[in-house]
């Protein structure tokens, strides 16, 4: 894949002023957010506007066209357990800076959502789990080769099925961290792509902390071959720390010059 890709993870509806703002269709706030992202590094911007039975196909149709619109069509992530609000997005989504991904589908319930992606060209972020968190890497790489092979048999390319091993807190999970960075680096071995929402690993911790915290597992993914990652651009710690490891791993090529770019 190259250089790193960051999705920015600012435009949720689980932020107070976000949710007013979807409810509201005062595009401002999301405007604030979209632009805020695509300033300090974001690569494709997350849009969830959660379950949103109730006028969700209207909602996703009215947030991708008012972001793209504004952010010379930056490409979008669409985040969403309505299937429908995604093929909503979809129709009304300018695909000239990329394909939209789905986000996201997994070996259980949201199986389908590998069908959606494959029958409009899209991206697909693949949960390697089926009900919970998988119980061991025997059991993501199972999920793993079922999502491979459902998007393979649809004619999808592999370089479209991102898969997520599923970032794990620290804090009641500690020992589990390894196991994750091993699975990512056996996804890496097999030529397949790989995300995650990265600040799992430091929710409850104390806020000056989460940023290292992230930013010391971005670095440790990234050396396993992590490929992307759902993730907060204003954290400038974290930026810092992708775009260094990028110019080790000869992603990208260094100046003096390189934080800034």
């Amino acid at each position: 894949m190259g250089k790193f890709i960051v999705i920015g993870e600012r435009i949720h509806c689980i932020s107070p002023v976000i949710n007013k703002a979807m409810q509201e269709r005062d595009p401002e706030p999301i405007l604030k957010r979209a632009r805020e992202q695509i300033e300090t590094g974001a690569a494709y911007l997350d849009v969830n506007i959660g379950p949103s039975e109730k006028g969700g196909e209207e909602l996703m149709k009215w947030a991708v066209t008012t972001i793209q619109q504004a952010c010379d069509n930056v490409p979008l992530c669409l985040d969403t357990s309505n299937r429908k609000a995604i093929e909503a997005g979809i129709s009304v989504y300018n695909r000239s800076k990329g394909k939209p991904i789905v986000n996201s589908a997994d070996a259980g319930d949201r199986i389908e959502n590998i069908d959606l992606a494959a029958a409009n060209d899209a991206i697909v972020l693949a949960l390697c789990s089926k009900a919970g968190i998988s119980s061991d890497n025997d059991e993501r790489m199972g999920y793993c080769q079922e999502l491979l092979e459902r998007g393979m048999g649809l004619g999808m390319d592999t370089e479209d099925i991102w898969f997520d091993p599923l970032f794990l807190v620290v804090k009641g999970m500690q020992d589990k961290q390894m196991e994750v960075l091993s699975f990512i680096k056996d996804l890496s071995d097999m030529g397949l792509n790989s995300t995650g929402g990265l600040s799992n690993i430091s929710n409850m911790m104390p806020k000056h902390i989460r940023p290292i915290m992230d930013s010391a597992m971005v670095a440790m993914a990234m050396y396993c071959g992590l490929t992307s990652a759902i993730a907060n651009p204003a954290d400038l710690r974290l930026m810092e720390t992708i775009r260094s490891c990028d110019v080790i791993k000869n992603n990208t090529l260094y100046a003096d010059s390189y934080l800034e770019i």
